[in-house]
């Protein structure tokens, strides 16, 4: 392999399926990646995928011939994480594929909740779904020990202070036709047990937490506990940046209109 097709260490060790670029890098820094036999905690290190050897805790790490993408309907009680040593429980588990081993969890979903959690081992296809920065929105079906005000919500919108830190919102909202209790929130950002937070704040006490989309992709009909390869489509869609399920239409001023209805 030519010099130019060295990678750097983070962006080989996600196509390794160890996880998004970020969680790479955090290894890197801990000191728990060796190349070589050599322990690297440089960022910018780049190595041939041919000839160099790659550790991670002791354990050689190869890139896959194989991309996996896959959505799961976690069930609560289950955890996204590959080894917590509290837990025996792991969301992976329900995944029965030969290559189970080398899937991670894109982005995150806590214990309690359930619903559409993504699995792959792709590590571009993780950074593009779960960096903040790219917009992909993650849509939660909320249950409430009641009927939420929407003075409540619109201040979660435009923001809330919750721990003196960076602001805690929600992009939009919407009620349940006919489930007083039942709320519809989307997010982009999903820092750590966001919605419980905010609702927490707020004076709420979440009984439910369902997430029901994540950006193009839609939990539907999948059943607790199953999962399923995703299309060619969704995956095309996520990485090209499909943020949600029907991006928001054109508005056509009412001259332009009357012009097109005139060449009619």
């Amino acid at each position: 392999m030519a010099s130019d097709d060295r990678l750097r260490l983070q962006v080989y060790m996600a196509k390794c399926g160890l996880g998004g670029r970020r969680y790479c890098e955090e290894l890197i820094t801990q000191g728990r990646v060796m190349v070589n036999n050599r322990t690297v905690r440089e960022l910018g290190t780049k190595v041939c995928p041919d000839s160099d050897i790659v550790q991670v805790d002791g354990e050689t790490i190869e890139m896959s011939d194989k991309l996996y993408y896959i959505a799961l309907n976690k069930p609560r009680g289950y955890v996204c994480t590959n080894y917590d040593p509290n837990e025996d429980s792991y969301a992976r588990d329900l995944i029965t594929i030969r290559d189970q081993n080398l899937l991670f969890n894109v982005g995150r979903l806590d214990k309690d909740s359930n619903g559409l959690i993504l699995f792959s081992n792709d590590g571009e296809f993780a950074n593009k779904v779960t960096h903040p920065r790219n917009g992909i929105e993650k849509e939660y079906l909320v249950h409430l020990d009641r009927k939420p005000d929407v003075e409540d919500l619109k201040n979660a919108v435009k923001g809330l202070y919750i721990d003196m830190s960076q602001p805690y919102r929600i992009l939009r909202f919407s009620f349940v036709p006919m489930r007083r209790d039942y709320i519809k929130v989307v997010l982009t950002e999903g820092k750590n047990r966001e919605i419980r937070k905010i609702f927490s704040f707020l004076g709420y006490e979440v009984k439910g937490l369902t997430r029901i989309r994540i950006g193009c992709i839609e939990l539907g009909s999948l059943e607790s506990g199953k999962f399923r390869n995703l299309s060619k489509r969704e995956i095309d869609g996520l990485l090209a940046g499909k943020t949600s399920l029907n991006p928001p239409r054109k508005r056509v001023s009412a001259a332009k209109k009357t012009v097109k209805e005139g060449k009619k």
